[in-house]
């Protein structure tokens, strides 16, 4: 009797050590599979991942992806982590998963591994990189935030998606244009070669400009270079133009600032025309330099 006790409690810690549901990585006594196994699982114990870089699918390219399925099944598993008894959720593979349901299939083949939440996120984020069809600003979005969400160096980030590290700063630098460059880079209207001869110019009125000449006359990467370079150097000249200030500008608006109590700007270009500019920080400021002009 006590030997048989001993067998059922033996069974009984072997049964908790080995549970799916304490230890993802152990032998899965209740035959459900493990982690390290490729397995053909039930596509409603999938869940969706949480940390999916991509927000946009391509619905033609979807139902296209779903037509070959039908025929030919899913040749690359996806690629889920276990959370627990019958519990999986998407590591990387969404386009596949998202296809086999339309595709009507009930199961799809799995790749099964262990991450945490961090892994998870990094592991989507760098085999979203490595798509062939990923634009320019996608890519860049996901190398800073392996940067600012698993805290990663650009080294680092260069040595896990096997680019330079040249290569990681210039897509990232990408994010510094305004957000109507990216959405051109985004939806192809110019490519990564065109945004970065953009980048050189600082006024972003004119890398506005720039951007709808270029899309307009279908511009060339070469011909976007010369026109950033020649806008560069206009830019330059234009700015020593409006800075040219003489002497008795400088004194009486040094008076005016005191007089105003706040600061006063004058831009001037050499032909003689120019701008007054007189900050205030709130409406009552406002109200109060009126009340001095009028007493004038």
């Amino acid at each position: 009797m006590a030997e048989k006790n001993r067998k059922a409690l033996g069974r009984g810690l072997d049964a908790i050590l080995q549970s799916p549901e304490t230890d993802i990585t152990s032998k899965d006594i209740s035959g459900n599979y493990v982690a390290g196994a490729v397995a053909e699982i039930p596509i409603n114990l999938i869940e969706t991942n949480p940390f999916q870089p991509r927000t946009e699918f391509d619905e033609a390219a979807l139902q296209e992806l779903a037509d070959s399925i039908k025929e030919q099944g899913v040749i690359q598993p996806v690629t889920v982590r276990k959370l627990g008894y019958n519990r999986y959720q998407l590591i990387s593979g969404e386009r596949r998963l998202r296809a086999s349901k339309l595709a009507g299939k009930s199961t799809i083949p799995v790749f099964i591994r262990v991450a945490n939440d961090e892994q998870m996120l990094e592991l989507a984020l760098i085999e979203n990189i490595h798509r062939e069809n990923l634009n320019a600003i996608e890519v860049a979005i996901s190398y800073q935030r392996l940067i600012n969400e698993c805290n990663m160096t650009q080294e680092e980030v260069s040595d896990k998606v096997g680019k330079s590290r040249s290569a990681v700063a210039n897509f990232l630098r990408l994010l510094k244009l305004p957000a109507e460059v990216q959405i051109a880079i985004r939806d192809g209207h110019i490519s990564m070669g065109h945004a970065r001869a953009l980048i050189n110019i600082e006024n972003k009125e004119q890398q506005l400009r720039l951007l709808q000449q270029i899309i307009n006359e279908e511009m060339s990467v070469r011909q976007t270079e010369e026109l950033a370079e020649n806008a560069k150097k206009s830019g330059k000249k234009e700015r020593k133009q409006t800075n040219f200030l003489p002497e008795h500008f400088k004194s009486k608006i040094k008076t005016l600032s005191q007089t105003l109590n706040t600061k006063v700007k004058v831009n001037r270009g050499l032909n003689g025309k120019g701008s007054l500019v007189i900050d205030f920080k709130d409406e009552a400021e406002f109200d109060r330099i009126m009340e001095l002009f009028s007493k004038k």
